[in-house]
């Protein structure tokens, strides 16, 4: 194991502990798809998100003006 990969795993399970709760065990076990898997299902979904102008707009429009 090289000084580079060992860094970047223990960060990496290091990360994992903080953001999923998983233990070293945990990490280990799990394939490198599954974790992207969780980490995606944790990133904010593309696209714009709605501003303060919009959903006031559209509480006016759904009271009928």
């Amino acid at each position: 194991m090289s000084g580079r990969f060992g860094a970047g795993a223990a960060r990496l399970s290091g990360h994992a502990a903080l953001l999923l709760g998983w233990t070293p065990d945990t990490f280990w076990t799990a394939t490198p798809e599954e974790l992207a898997t969780i980490l995606t299902a944790l990133r904010a979904p593309d696209g714009e998100g709605v501003d303060r102008g919009t959903i006031d707009r559209l509480m006016e429009q759904d009271r009928g003006g």
